[in-house]
């Protein structure tokens, strides 16, 4: 009997250890078809979104995508040089019509050549292109611009050029290494500028330049044309008016001195008596005849009346 009984258990230990590893193994399994499972629906989960990017995916030189570079290239240029103008206004205290910068951004001729890409699609469908972007200016821009660069002692234009890799051909300007994103985006193309390149930052200030420069050309002409006007014009008529007879001054008397009145008075009668008697001095009259003298010697003296004698 207790050889049975140990027999038996025997056979269940063996059994209980069976079915331990066969479960073990079952889990084992299991765990691994699981795994696999996963990454295969990553993996095609991948798969699918590279094919959706891949689908999505602009090309760099379609001409819709250009088209909308070349638009958004002009925004950016224009705002740009408006913030740019508005800073040299405030400093010379001049006015800037804003309608100006934005005629001078549309002036600009913009060409995109050689696109290819830099960088593939990504998750989102955005391709990384680059390509040869160009604009060439109006000379009048160049030349105002250049003005107001040599009047502030800023680095000339061919300087800036050449320390940021941007070739020049006449009035043109080129940036070979032009860098963009493009995409779509709610079934709508998206056209990115990528970074802040030179090329945008040295034309921008280039209009703003010639549009301080104009400016200031402008408020010169009109002092000019006013100092003219000033002086070309005739001096205002004035209508005669009638001028009133000035009353004849009065002759002042001398003063009379504060002493010696009495020998004043006297002077002043004596010298008006001689002038009377001078003035009123008759004629010399013919001598009188002499009278006779008495032969008398018993006179003691003889009284004769003379006429013209004065006594």
């Amino acid at each position: 009997m207790s050889v049975a009984n140990k027999s038996f258990s025997k056979w269940q230990k063996a059994a209980g250890i069976g079915m331990i590893c066969g479960l073990a193994l079952a889990g084992c399994d299991r765990s691994e078809t699981e795994d696999t499972t996963q990454e295969a629906e990553l993996t095609e989960q991948d798969s699918e979104s590279s094919e959706n990017a891949a689908a999505t995916a602009v090309s760099c030189d379609d001409p819709m995508v250009q088209d909308r570079l070349k638009t958004t290239l002009k925004n950016t240029l224009s705002q740009n040089a408006q913030t740019l103008a508005a800073d040299y206004a405030n400093e010379a205290e001049i006015n800037i019509a804003s309608g100006t910068v934005a005629d001078k951004a549309r002036g600009i001729v913009i060409d995109i050549q050689n696109a290819a890409v830099l960088q593939e699609a990504n998750s989102n469908g955005m391709t990384t292109c680059q390509a040869s972007v160009s604009m060439t200016l109006p000379s009048e821009d160049l030349y105002q611009s250049s003005q107001v660069q040599s009047a502030n002692n800023q680095p000339s234009l061919q300087s800036r050029l050449a320390e940021n890799n941007i070739r020049s051909n006449n009035n043109m300007l080129v940036d070979d290494a032009f860098t963009y994103v493009v995409g779509t985006q709610g079934g709508q193309v998206r056209t990115r500028i990528a970074g802040q390149p030179a090329l945008i930052n040295v034309v921008s200030d280039v209009m703003a330049g010639s549009a301080f420069q104009a400016a200031m050309n402008e408020a010169s002409a009109e002092r000019e044309a006013e100092r003219r006007a000033a002086q070309n014009e005739p001096a205002p008529t004035r209508e005669p008016r009638t001028v009133e007879p000035i009353e004849p001054i009065q002759p002042i008397e001398p003063a009379t001195p504060p002493s010696s009145n009495n020998q004043s008075s006297s002077s002043n009668s004596q010298s008006s008596s001689s002038n009377n008697t001078t003035a009123a001095a008759p004629e010399p009259s013919e001598p009188a005849e002499p009278k006779e003298v008495p032969q008398d010697e018993s006179i003691d003296m003889v009284i004769i009346e003379d006429d013209s004698a004065t006594y």
